[in-house]
């Protein structure tokens, strides 16, 4: 309680930015809080402008390299799986058959518009750091001395989990699925042309992309959540059955393919972050029971 009273007052004292140096705390109002919440995502709509016009500028080589690149069957994943089934030994197991997809655009605006879309996912994975440096900046007076200095290094592992997540539905989840979904045939007689449109594409690779990355921040929520007292080890190893019917359902909703192996290629994943986030609060956990004992 001691803390959290701390954190406040130090939220007063420093959230208002230079304002809080002109006036005591007890002067400042709802207003000049919400004040300098409005600067830090002002600066942080602008950082995020700037990399949306900076991924636009190489939209062409985004697109060719980078966007298109999993429904290629050159694609390093294909190859890359391939060529390990044939170091084990177990011949094409590993292999995928080559992905033929052409895609359609059926609107005037279309390549326009989706390239503004893939400008703006870009840009969001670019700046994500500074993005959540901002947030961190606002946060970062209500917390105590001490809380700021278990929070350390909280923007380098947040955007690296972030990162990770992100190539993790690149390189694996994203062939996955558009090698399932681009082979599938329904009927035994080819009685339709499979054309998706590219927009449909370019949104199914987005939401994989982001998808995963925000899901693989489950270990820094589970820090947090210990931190603050919500959570203990011993309720996550509790409600542990009921986390992995919702993983499941997570890795559902991420999956826009329904084959097994894509939920599954998601779901382990998120099974290890859940026991490392388990491993985690543990440790938390035996930190405070420590803080207790010296304390005493």
């Amino acid at each position: 309680m001691a803390s959290t009273e701390t954190g406040r007052k130090n939220f007063l004292k420093k959230i208002g930015g230079k304002k809080a140096t002109e006036q005591s705390p007890d002067e400042m109002s709802f207003i000049d809080h919400l004040e300098a919440l409005r600067w830090h995502i002002a600066r942080a709509v602008l950082a995020w402008l700037v990399a949306v016009i900076l991924v636009f500028i190489k939209i062409d080589w985004v697109f060719d390299n980078i966007i298109m690149a999993p429904a290629n069957p050159n694609f390093v994943t294909y190859s890359g799986l391939c060529n390990l089934g044939h170091s084990l030994h177990l011949g094409d197991a590993f292999c995928m058959p080559p992905v033929k997809i052409s895609f359609l655009v059926n609107t005037v605006s279309g390549s326009f518009m989706s390239a503004i879309s893939i400008a703006m996912t870009g840009g969001l994975i670019v700046a994500f750091p500074y993005l959540f440096w901002e947030l961190w900046r606002f946060i970062k007076p209500a917390l105590s001395p001490k809380e700021v200095k278990y929070s350390r290094g909280s923007i380098f592992w947040v955007s690296l989990c972030f990162i990770i997540g992100g190539a993790f539905g690149y390189y694996l989840l994203a062939p996955f699925t558009f090698n399932f979904l681009g082979n599938f045939t329904l009927g035994t007689q080819k009685m339709y042309e499979y054309k998706p449109t590219l927009d449909d594409y370019i949104d199914t690779i987005n939401n994989i992309i982001l998808g995963c990355g925000i899901a693989f921040e489950l270990p820094i929520l589970a820090f947090v959540l210990a931190k603050i007292g919500l959570i203990s080890a011993k309720f996550l190893r509790t409600y542990r059955k009921y986390a992995f019917v919702i993983i499941l359902i997570v890795a559902a909703i991420i999956t826009p393919s329904p084959d097994w192996t894509s939920q599954a290629l998601v779901s382990l994943p998120l099974l290890l972050l859940y026991e490392i986030s388990v491993w985690i609060v543990r440790r938390v956990d035996k930190q405070k029971v420590q803080a207790e004992k010296e304390w005493s």
